[in-house]
């Protein structure tokens, strides 16, 4: 699994992030909530291990932005606080399981791949929608308004990941990355030239444009944005 840890104390991290490494998964680490926020939606992680107190955004805050976002990532909190409001109030802020310092390496592990188990029993999505625009991933369809959208198959992986990645900026390296498959200079203007024929056929001849270019950043598809 990939796993995102975000923890302040090095000491700590170090621990838990070597232990999680040693049985063979992947780890990010961040070492702020800011940060920790940055990457849980920038990101595809399997799990999260979010400790309550954190620098520049605390624990809870972090969980809800995330849930804010629609995200449905699967989170472990760690906190030295263990009364019972402190647990309810971590699971009610969004976490899925709740673990108390000190605490044994084991049992976290246990936790951490029962969420990941969790998760991936969980039937994936198959239907993407943002206002009157709707994909289909099963059908390989998708329809605006009622009426079919003829694309091409890196269109249709394009749109997507867009719809995936719905009211968030898109870079072009992360296009690059997951729907050409490609790490190359993101200048290239492979991206421009698909964003533009993909615009023009969800786009054109409706009032509200959905799919939006972020100057400097990247690509966003929203509905309501102007």
């Amino acid at each position: 699994m990939k796993i995102l840890v975000v923890e302040d104390d090095a000491e700590a991290a170090s621990y838990l992030i070597k232990g999680l490494r040693e049985s063979g998964h992947g780890v990010d680490h961040a070492v702020d909530g800011e940060t920790g926020l940055e990457m849980a939606l920038s990101a595809t992680y399997d799990v999260a291990v979010i400790d309550r107190m954190l620098p520049r955004r605390d624990g809870l805050s972090l969980i809800s932005s995330v849930r804010a976002e629609g995200r449905d990532l699967p989170i472990l909190v760690l906190s030295a606080l263990g009364q019972v409001d402190d647990r309810v109030m971590g699971l009610r802020a969004g976490g899925d399981d709740y673990l108390t310092k000190p605490y044994a390496f084991t049992e976290l592990l246990a936790r951490v791949e029962a969420l990941g188990r969790r998760r991936a029993a969980s039937p994936a999505q198959t239907i993407y929608r943002v206002g009157d625009l709707e994909l289909d991933r099963l059908a390989h369809s998708a329809r605006r308004g009622g009426i079919a959208i003829d694309l091409q198959p890196r269109e249709f992986r394009l749109l997507e990941y867009l719809m995936r990645h719905a009211g968030q900026v898109v870079t072009r390296t992360m296009l690059l990355e997951h729907v050409w498959d490609y790490h190359f200079d993101p200048q290239t203007n492979v991206i421009d030239v698909h964003i533009s024929r993909l615009r023009a056929k969800i786009d054109k001849n409706f009032d509200r444009p959905l799919l939006h270019t972020v100057r400097g950043a990247g690509y966003m598809i929203r509905d309501g944005l102007r």
